[in-house]
């Protein structure tokens, strides 16, 4: 496919998802390290409370609010 094509499509919102190859695809800086935060037993059951509501994990929940803070301050 043309890139032209293929930017057509999306500026008409048409699902690209066929048109990708997605065999090498990769997150650019997302390089993962492990941390470990200790946390009061009463946070961790809001947190999980929360984390049910919105149907997610509670590290996904954490992860989230995390970068929401980060980038709100950048």
């Amino acid at each position: 496919m043309k890139a032209e094509d293929f930017d057509e499509k999306f500026e008409l919102g048409e699902d690209l998802t066929n048109d990708l190859d997605f065999s090498k695809a990769r997150r650019v800086n997302q390089v993962l390290k492990r941390v470990n935060i200790d946390f009061p037993t009463w946070v961790v059951e809001e947190l999980d409370k929360e984390a049910n509501r919105l149907g997610i994990t509670r590290q996904a929940l954490v992860k989230v609010w995390i970068a929401e803070k980060l980038n709100k301050a950048a």
